[in-house]
């Protein structure tokens, strides 16, 4: 049985009703003025009853239904450090797949998050590590997670390479579950040297509404979009032959990341340096994927009274619902050091022409929201 706030006001107020009549139908004492009333003998005892069943009606509420409507998930919204989050939905549960931020040679494996309404973390330890990736040693950095015929495939870098002919740069992982275990899917880099001038780090992948799969990834000030084939092992080249298409717009630093709203591509990237307060996140609107993306303005960034280099970030849709979370990685205050970042969610909304609005970080962070 539930029973609404308005159904609590509605008993407590019959019960007033009562307490009034109780007083109005005890005469006055001798002392009394005349026309003056005292309390009726029941009026006290109906006072307290209707306390007692008014806290007896909320109380009917399950703690699960009490704590749905009230919890927020508080930011950071995980235990440790970790930075440049994918937040995705895979079977009716909200998963992050962060980066493990320690220095890189600590870098050599990645845990996962999953929860059921934003604000229970379950921590799902080392889903994949450089034991599972021969040709990996370090730097394992800024997964992105998509579903394909039932199974989860787990893009990642490694090894921060810097010149062409290092082993490193742009791998694909497999599993079963998406929390893992996963396992090297190519044995080699899918992406292993720079094109376009952009490093092979940062990568996301994507699905369009027309079936095509797409891999965005870059760093060092150049961002590139390619087509992925049918099962993940190679890119398909473009009609004039290349294989990816750089779409870098101005301000462009690393960390893209792109979805689809009302027919228009969003892509969104950050800027600045990573070690650094400035930090930030900016976006451009195209009618295509493959852009041309103007840059429009920074959405998020700083905010000296809550945290620093706010950057890096992924978005989290909830299909069916005009919900819309920013997932993003943080630098508290103070900050212990270049290593020193956290994981939180904030909203994100959008103006009528379509515009996201500036982003308010939060030490709150979001209401649940249970999937089922």
């Amino acid at each position: 049985m539930k029973r609404s706030p308005d159904g609590h006001f509605r008993v407590y107020t019959s019960i007033c009703a009562v307490f009034h009549w109780s007083a109005r139908t005890r005469p006055g004492s001798s002392g009394d003025r005349p026309g003056s009333r005292g309390i009726g003998p029941l009026a006290v005892p109906l006072l307290l009853m209707g306390w007692v069943v008014v806290q007896g009606c909320m109380g009917l509420h399950s703690p699960e239904e009490s704590d749905a409507r009230t919890a927020r998930a508080g930011n950071p919204i995980i235990e440790g450090w970790y930075a440049d989050p994918e937040g995705l939905i895979f079977n009716d549960r909200y998963w992050i797949y962060p980066t493990y931020s320690a220095p890189y040679d600590e870098q050599v494996f990645f845990d996962a998050f999953s929860s059921p309404d934003l604000v229970h973390w379950t921590k799902h330890p080392r889903i994949l590590d450089t034991a599972r990736v021969a040709w990996a040693d370090s730097a394992m950095w800024a997964p992105s997670a998509i579903e394909k015929d039932g199974r989860y495939y787990y893009f990642f870098a490694a090894n921060d390479i810097q010149h062409d002919g290092a082993v490193g740069g742009i791998g694909v992982a497999v599993s079963d579950d998406p929390g893992g275990p996963f396992e090297d899917y190519l044995g080699e880099p899918l992406i292993g040297r720079f094109i376009n001038g952009a490093q092979p780090i940062d990568q996301f992948v994507f699905q369009d509404v027309g079936g095509q799969y797409y891999i965005l990834y870059g760093g060092w000030r150049h961002a590139n979009i390619a087509r992925l084939d049918a099962d993940f092992t190679g890119l398909v080249p473009f009609e004039d032959g290349t294989l990816t298409r750089e779409i870098t717009p101005e301000g462009y630093v690393e960390g893209p990341t792109m979805f689809r709203k009302d027919g228009r591509y969003y892509f969104m990237w950050s800027e600045g340096a990573w070690t650094r307060e400035n930090y930030r996140v900016a976006y451009g609107i195209a009618d295509s994927p493959l852009g041309p993306f103007e840059r429009i303005g920074t959405v998020l960034e700083q905010d000296s009274t809550i945290a620093t280099g706010a950057g890096h970030h992924s978005v989290l849709h909830v299909p069916g619902t005009d919900a819309w979370y920013i997932v993003y990685h943080r630098r508290p205050i103070p900050n212990e050091s270049p290593h020193h970042r956290v994981t939180a969610i904030d909203r994100m909304y959008f103006n009528p022409d379509g515009t996201i609005r500036p982003i308010e970080i939060t030490f709150e962070g979001v209401q649940a929201r249970p999937l089922d």
